[in-house]
């Protein structure tokens, strides 16, 4: 058992530190954050490192799947702004890895080298306003005619609608009483007639914007179904595949990179600011806090790496992605308010990154399936193994 991380990932991590030192600094971020904008010249330099082909086969001009290497990727990134690390996880996973794992031969050729030069991002199409955890109750309703197929119905809370190129839209294809066999995923423009898309002013998670979208009336090539032809009422599968899993995981990887700014803001300010004499670091009962904070995170990265390796090596892992999911934002939500706390008034100003950290991190124990949703997969899941 070998918990040391590779040279390969140690100078994954060494790239992108400098390229968040160098491209995303503080005052940039806040900025990004302040007009929630979703900086493309930077998310362009980025693909030049190679890091969006982390989740693309070889064949298609990526460097082969590599889960955790993605994961290390999302969580550097998170440490500085979601404005970057979202986009991230939207192009390299919700199009690379739903491509490679459900795309036609067609589709792969077309699309996955668009995701390596980072220039294909998708937004998921997944919530609507009467379903969230219950996906397989979805009412936006697709219908083939001939070469078209034509949808109708809205989706909630779909972030990034208004920047992506394809909305990687849930679709119910058949009669409602038969809920998970008749659902297809379909790729719609952003910019397709028919398609309303409203943003939702939200507490965080600035730079992908989240929204509304509705669908009247919009037709799109039946080229667009993910999986072709045959991937026609095929959604549920390809939603509760390893895909599934993996979303888990990028959600704990954001909230593990902000969990670690800020624990490392914290510590820092613990040793500049003095009161009654002496830097506030000196009082034990910062101390505890650090060492809670620092005990939380590190708790959170074994389990989330962990997990990471499992789905790298495609062994069933429901169970340990759902609790990666579960106690890295948790504590991520934990470590913010922490960091809050120790920083004082500072902490809830917008000069200082802290009350950034306490918005993102309030939202991701509700993304990528609740906490509540996460410990029911774990029981159960532990029931059936059982």
């Amino acid at each position: 058992m070998d918990f040391a991380e590779s040279d390969t990932i140690r100078q994954l991590r060494d790239t992108l530190e400098r390229f968040v030192e160098k491209e995303m600094p503080r005052s940039l971020a806040a900025e990004w954050d302040k007009k929630n904008h979703f900086p493309r010249d930077v998310f362009a330099k980025l693909a030049e490192l190679g890091v969006m082909g982390l989740t693309v086969p070889e064949e298609y001009g990526g460097a082969g799947r590599d889960i955790l290497a993605t994961m290390v990727v999302a969580e550097e990134l998170s440490r500085r702004s979601l404005a970057v690390s979202v986009p991230y996880i939207m192009a390299a996973c919700y199009a690379g890895m739903n491509l490679d794992d459900c795309g036609t031969e067609a589709q792969k050729k077309e699309l996955l080298p668009r995701v390596v030069d980072g220039s294909l991002i998708f937004a998921y199409g997944l919530t609507e306003p009467d379903a969230g955890a219950d996906l397989a109750s979805v009412k936006t309703r697709a219908e083939r005619d001939g070469d078209v197929v034509r949808i109708n119905g809205s989706k909630r809370f779909c972030s990034g609608a208004g920047m992506c190129d394809y909305i990687y839209t849930l679709v119910r294809t058949g009669p409602e009483k038969d809920r998970h066999r008749n659902l297809s995923f379909v790729l719609i423009p952003p910019e397709t007639p028919g398609v309303v898309i409203t943003p939702i002013e939200s507490l965080g998670m600035k730079g992908a914007p989240t929204t509304d979208v509705m669908f009247d009336n919009v037709e799109v090539p039946a080229a667009n179904i993910m999986g072709g032809d045959a991937g026609w009422n095929l959604g549920w599968p390809m939603l509760v595949g390893p895909g599934l899993d993996v979303e888990k995981l990028e959600v704990a990887a954001i909230a593990i990179g902000i969990a670690r700014a800020a624990f490392d803001d914290a510590w820092a300010y613990a040793f500049e600011r003095r009161q009654f004499g002496k830097p506030i670091a000196e009082y034990q009962s910062i101390q505890h806090k650090l060492a809670d904070m620092k005990t939380q995170l590190h708790a959170a990265r074994l389990v989330l790496y962990h997990a990471a390796w499992l789905a790298d090596t495609r062994q069933r892992c429901t169970v340990e992605t759902s609790m990666a999911k579960l106690l890295a934002t948790e504590a991520a939500k934990t470590i913010a308010l922490e960091c809050q706390t120790i920083l004082g008034a500072y902490g809830y100003v917008k000069d200082f990154d802290a009350e950034r950290y306490v918005r993102d991190a309030l939202l991701m124990p509700i993304i990528g399936g609740s906490s509540a949703i996460q410990r029911n997969n774990i029981f159960k899941a532990t029931m059936r193994q059982n």
